[in-house]
């Protein structure tokens, strides 16, 4: 009898890993630093104050939320680090420090915590605060200063201006004076915090990648979507296409808040899709919209649908097979 094998069967998840929430929210902080470097450089210390008190009213919100409700504190899984840093990151750099800590309270409480917590909520935190914030103080929330340039030695005229997204037009003509492809790249233009540096984002994106906290499959093809899209209907015009790409939030969209683990989905081919619609709804929004910009609406709206999305590309357990419905069977049911 010793040498019968014995199947041992367990519950479960079968496949387990060293990873932990604060881990993998943690290399998110890493892979955000760089943004956050180039934004204090690039717009100075009050960039520097948004971040902080950001994240600092983000992780209070979370803790007095939790303590309020009678939960367990989830301070210590960084997620409201994580989502501070994101709504910082959605803001210019003059905004109004009240409206930075409203933006933290609606984020954390009212997206997050009303609806359970971490895992729980159904779209983006710190997109969603940006949206409501967008939609109650349009003007505080456009104006993007960018007096920091002269501190370092950029000759930089204005204080204020409009986003470079705004200076292209619907035939992706783009206004004189624009900033170049390569002021887009590095940063030194206006817009928000974190969305203004092509480079710094990059290079949070490629940390990400190696550590392979994130799949490279939505960043990709939701970037690559807007640019077949563009490049249709700016007519190969590559100085308008790329314009589009380097300004606005989709790199910042497509690297950090489209990938998140609770509003994305699991499956392959449901990131394809899910990425493919993102850079649709970006398009028509950016072209056909009365907003320059898009990406937040976009994955926002692509988040509520998620729950489709994977339902319609989950893969069957092993062994099983589809159930045909004959046509007669079809009528039966309806009948019932």
């Amino acid at each position: 009898m010793s040498d019968v094998k014995k199947l041992t069967v367990s519950a479960s998840p079968h496949v387990r890993s060293a990873e932990t929430t604060s881990r993998i929210m943690l290399d998110v902080v890493i892979a955000l630093i760089p943004a956050g470097i180039a934004a204090t450089v690039i717009f100075g210390l009050r960039a520097l104050l948004v971040i902080l008190v950001s994240v600092a009213a983000c992780v209070l919100a979370e803790f007095l939320s939790r303590k309020a409700m009678k939960r367990e504190q989830t301070i210590s899984d960084l997620s409201a680090v994580v989502t501070g840093l994101l709504l910082a990151y959605n803001l210019p750099s003059n905004i109004p420090i009240w409206i930075v800590i409203l933006g933290a309270v609606i984020a954390i409480v009212v997206v997050k915590q009303m609806f359970g917590g971490i895992g729980q909520n159904f779209v983006n935190p710190a997109l969603a605060a940006r949206i409501i914030l967008m939609s109650s103080f349009p003007g505080r929330m456009s104006a993007s200063a960018f007096a920091g340039l002269n501190n370092i030695g950029w000759d930089v005229d204005a204080v204020t201006g409009a986003t470079p997204l705004g200076l292209v037009s619907v035939a992706g003509h783009v206004a004189d004076g624009a900033p170049t492809l390569m002021d887009l790249f590095l940063g030194t233009t206006s817009g928000c915090l974190g969305e203004v540096s092509a480079l710094a984002l990059l290079i949070g994106a490629i940390y990400l990648f190696i550590r392979k906290v994130i799949s490279p499959i939505i960043p990709c093809v939701y970037v690559g979507t807007v640019f077949v899209l563009m490049t249709i209907a700016f007519k190969f015009d590559m100085f308008a296409v790329f314009y589009e790409i380097l300004a606005g939030g989709l790199f910042l969209g497509a690297i950090f808040m489209a990938t998140d683990y609770t509003t994305s989905p699991i499956t392959k081919k449901g990131k394809v899709i899910y990425a493919v619609f993102l850079g649709l709804i970006t398009c028509v929004i950016r072209l056909f919209g009365s907003l320059p910009e898009g990406v937040s609406f976009s994955i926002l709206l692509m988040n509520i649908f998620v729950p489709y999305i994977e339902d319609g590309t989950v893969a069957l357990p092993f062994g099983t097979v589809k159930e045909k419905k004959s046509k007669k069977k079809d009528k039966e049911e309806a009948k019932a």
